[in-house]
């Protein structure tokens, strides 16, 4: 059976190649897209959505938008990781089909509710699901796994020292979010660090004859480039694709039970994950992916970028 998923977002370049994989995908049921301010603003991450189904012929999926800020704080973004308009080089343009009627949260709560289970890929701030969460709170029990980007322990943070960018941006709905109940599985900087786009796997995607899969190489010509010239790195890590991948290829990632709370309170340590491994296996919520096979992860997403439009 096909996995019924919603995918959560702010695209966001990484974003861009999680979204065009999934609109790929035969094996995933794609129920909704819903967006929220992260990367770029809110406005931004809807039209780039929506940008990006186009490319991929999936008008059949609804793109829905949602929050434009944190719960308690103020918007952050990361322009200078994304480009301005969130899709690195990519010339954005209006996208034929509008935004569907109705809030991101709404969105989740209306399709979790009717079908009972369904996976949610958050590859953004939690803002969205955490006000999902506090409308219906029969929601986290009904969820399939929620497969998150996010957080950071052995690697350190990329925005803090302690503290990834995702989690960061809205901690308070992390935090809400991970005391909820629901089962998570978590792709951290531990993980998806060890995703690298090297050159032969970024001209891999590159020599597909579809459009989604030049729109996904373009993307990581550009982190690329902004990951040489800002941090260093020769060959960046891939991190939001690492939720598709795992829905779809569950093997290619080791996992450990675990317990993670977020930090909100201090200034300094902001949006710190604290991943507690000593707990028992039996009844663990969490789980933390602590090993990730890079060449078969990018063996999957050059696959499904092979077949899309």
């Amino acid at each position: 059976m096909k996995q019924s998923l919603i995918i959560d977002c702010d695209p966001g370049v990484d974003d861009a190649t999680g979204l065009l994989t999934a609109f790929a995908s035969p094996d995933l049921d794609l129920l909704a897209v819903t967006t929220v301010g992260g990367n770029v603003s809110a406005a931004k991450t809807a039209r780039n959505a929506r940008i990006l189904r186009q490319i991929a012929g999936r008008a059949d999926v609804p793109v829905y938008r949602g929050a434009e800020r944190p719960l308690r704080r103020a918007p952050a973004g990361a322009g200078e990781f994304h480009g301005a308009e969130g899709l690195g080089d990519l010339t954005p343009f209006e996208p034929v089909a509008p935004v569907a009627q109705g809030t991101a949260a709404g969105a989740i709560v209306q399709q979790v509710m009717a079908a009972g289970s369904v996976a949610v890929a958050i590859m953004g701030p939690m803002t969205n699901l955490a006000l999902a969460m506090q409308a219906e709170p029969a929601l986290a029990a009904r969820l399939g796994p929620v497969v998150v980007m996010g957080g950071a322990r052995a690697e350190g943070g990329n925005i803090t020292a302690s503290a990834e960018f995702n989690i960061w941006a809205d901690p308070d709905a992390a935090a809400e979010v991970f005391a909820s109940g629901c089962r998570m599985i978590v792709m951290g900087l531990d993980a998806t660090h060890q995703v690298r786009a090297t050159e032969e796997r970024i001209a891999a995607i590159e020599a597909l004859p579809t459009a989604s899969a030049r729109t996904a190489a373009s993307m990581l010509r550009f982190s690329q480039r902004v990951e040489r010239q800002i941090v260093g790195w020769d060959a960046g890590p891939l991190h939001d694709p690492c939720t598709v991948a795992w829905l779809l290829k569950p093997e290619l990632f080791e996992l450990a039970p675990c317990r993670i709370a977020v930090e909100t309170e201090s200034a300094l340590t902001r949006g710190h994950t604290a991943v507690e491994f000593r707990v028992d296996a039996a009844t663990a919520n969490h789980f933390w992916a602590t090993k990730a096979d890079a060449a078969g992860i990018f063996a999957l997403i050059t696959q499904c970028l092979g077949e899309g439009a």
